[in-house]
């Protein structure tokens, strides 16, 4: 925020819809210039994201079905970070669920925000190194349908330009990686 700049004020704040995973709501604010206006806002209480490398150098990704897109979209494992719950404590079991893979080695990529036009959901990008796999297979979630692909980084690229149904939390956290791929 640049200084001296003076932040809208919050002149009436209404829940819409309380969910399992958001909240909609809607505000109305006055700008400093005095100018009211209301703005719309999903509350999410952030995801943890895992960019899993085997030591072969392949990146783990899951494709599973999102109804909001109505097909499947390839990512990387991520889950909904808990109340109460470090986002690192999410990812770790997140991508034992999903992948049935164990990290040894966690570094964290960054943090980044989803969509901040108009939800404040904040994402946490993991790398996740020194993998291994679970002797039993995980359970997958009740409402999950999740298959498990290996790319190298340079397959995930061409896939990430040729337009593949790849969502924008896996992109970002890709180039966050690149970096530390071999």
């Amino acid at each position: 925020m640049p200084l001296g700049r003076e932040l809208p004020q919050l002149l009436r704040q209404r829940l819409f819809y309380k969910g399992r995973k958001f909240n909609f709501e809607a505000n109305r604010l006055r700008l400093p210039n005095k100018a009211e206006g209301e703005w719309e806002c999903i509350r999410h209480p952030g995801g943890a994201l895992a960019v899993p490398v085997t030591t072969e150098g392949k990146l783990i990704l899951v494709r599973q079905y999102r109804f909001a897109v109505q097909g499947r979209v390839l990512e990387f494992p991520a889950g909904t970070v808990e109340p109460n719950e470090e986002p690192l404590d999410t990812i770790k079991r997140e991508i034992e669920e999903e992948t049935g893979y164990h990290a040894q080695k966690w570094d964290k990529l960054g943090e980044f925000f989803l969509a901040p036009g108009y939800s404040d959901e904040i994402i946490y990008a993991y790398l996740a190194r020194g993998l291994s796999k679970l002797e039993t297979p995980p359970k997958q979630d009740a409402d999950e349908d999740i298959e498990t692909f290996l790319f190298t980084p340079e397959e995930l690229e061409k896939a990430i330009v040729a337009g593949e149904p790849i969502d924008a939390k896996s992109i970002t956290s890709f180039f966050l990686a690149r970096p530390f791929l071999v």
